[in-house]
């Protein structure tokens, strides 16, 4: 998410009321996950183990629980309890606010688009040219459509991400402020939940095509000339590179990447990195034809 201007280390820490490493007028630009960390940006991490990739990340503020070591082109703002405080710097920039109108007034629609009724539009919402909006979709704030999109009804653009942190006796959210981006001429089936990004960008590239049912979960990159078929789940921050085909009721795993042209069949279960140009089947996934040559050994022992 990035900041309405760039804000100093000061301004930042005293928004948590947080100590800090650094040059008061050090600037930052936004907050980000450590996946999709840009310079200027702050990253948060509450875990000794992931300090030093928080650290040599491309973030150039850390909101940390200890003092460590900082490179002089970077700063530290110590916090207690980082995850509490990232979602505090995120709600003090997108606050959370009631909509009063079932489209909103600041919404940007393209030339030849049709709404039909009973869309819910949230704010600063853009919507390209020559795009067909069924009835009873839910479209959130921020989204960004592109040219030539259909959208089925009952889907769901832009909900809040799956992402909790264990208390002991509750869980806490880390708290949503990114948003999704649908790119030019993709098709979006009924009942589809596609969610945005904690701070970062979900993103459906053009030309792919979704069934219904499907979930695609937060910051999630789906390249261009995906086909997805029905009852696929695919969790956060996963990485489906170009023209990647998934059949029904596939699942995958968080933080995957699937490389381009991959096939991935029916009801197979996606635990770790697959390579483009490969047919995948099973659970675990992996190669069809091994895969298939395993389940005939099986039957035979069976005999």
């Amino acid at each position: 998410m990035k900041f309405p201007r760039p804000y100093t280390l000061k301004e930042v820490a005293d928004i948590i009321k947080a100590d800090y490493v650094g040059d008061d007028n050090f600037l930052i630009y936004g907050t980000n996950e450590i996946h999709r960390i840009e310079k200027g940006e702050i990253v948060f991490v509450d875990h000794p183990k992931y300090y030093d990739k928080a650290i040599q990340s491309n973030a150039t503020t850390i909101l940390i629980n200890k003092e460590v070591e900082c490179p002089s082109e970077k700063s530290l703002i110590i916090s207690e309890d980082p995850f509490r405080d990232f979602n505090l710097i995120n709600s003090y920039f997108r606050k959370f606010e009631k909509q009063e109108e079932i489209i909103s007034s600041d919404v940007k629609i393209g030339e030849g688009t049709t709404i039909q009724p009973g869309v819910y539009i949230g704010k600063q919402v853009k919507i390209g040219k020559n795009c067909i909006i069924f009835p009873n979709v839910t479209i959130h704030d921020f989204t960004e459509i592109g040219d030539h999109v259909i959208i089925q009804s009952g889907t769901v653009i832009g909900g809040d991400s799956f992402y909790y942190k264990n208390r002991g006796d509750s869980y806490d959210r880390l708290k949503s402020v990114g948003n999704v981006k649908i790119e030019n001429e993709v098709e979006i089936g009924s009942n589809c939940t596609i969610d945005r990004g904690v701070t970062a960008t979900t993103i459906i590239g053009k030309g792919s095509k979704l069934d219904n049912l499907i979930q695609i979960g937060h910051d999630t990159i789906i390249g261009k000339k995906c086909l997805i078929a029905s009852q696929v789940g695919i969790a956060g921050c996963c990485n489906i590179e170009d023209e990647v085909t998934i059949w029904g009721q596939a699942g995958f795993a968080s933080s995957l990447t699937i490389g381009a042209k991959a096939v991935i069949l029916a009801q197979s279960g996606v635990s770790k990195d697959l390579e483009g140009g490969k047919t995948y089947f099973g659970y675990p996934a992996d190669e069809a034809r091994k895969m298939l040559k395993e389940l005939a050994a099986l039957k035979k022992l069976g005999k």
